[in-house]
Order: C-alpha cells, then sequence, then structure tokens
C-alpha cells in the first residue's frame, strides 16, 4: 500500500494526522539534515502500522511516498 505523507520536520511537536484514506501528515522534531528526519519518520510510521516501512520517492522533499507492506 502506498501513502503520500507531507513531513513538518524541525517541529515542536511529534504526531501523525490521517488527512484521508491515503494521506497523512507528520511532524517531527528531527532537523532534515544527512537524512535524520527521513529515518525517524521511518521509525514513527513503523510504530503506528505496525508494519514494515520505505520511502519510495520524495528522499529531499517534505512530500513523500511511503510503501507500508
Amino acid at each position: 500500500m502506498n501513502l503520500k505523507i507531507k513531513l513538518h520536520s524541525s517541529s515542536s511537536q511529534e504526531k501523525i494526522q490521517k488527512v484521508d484514506e491515503k494521506s497523512y501528515e507528520v511532524w517531527l522534531k528531527e532537523k532534515p539534515v544527512k537524512h535524520k528526519a527521513n529515518n525517524e519518520l521511518v521509525k514513527m510510521l513503523k510504530k503506528y502500522f505496525k508494519k514494515d516501512v520505505k520511502i519510495k520517492s520524495g528522499f529531499t522533499s517534505k512530500n513523500k511516498i511511503i510503501e507500508v507492506s
């Protein structure tokens, strides 16, 4: 299953908000430096969905496509 993620890095809070069936917004405290925000995003989504998660596209963008399997 592919999902659209809008990432808000360097936020004061960490949360996941469902926008619609295949879109989510995620707020992370981590800064987008040396892929730290991407790594934290994957950890957070694995915990949320309790499934394996990987980034398919948008490695350097705030809009990402995530594969949940």
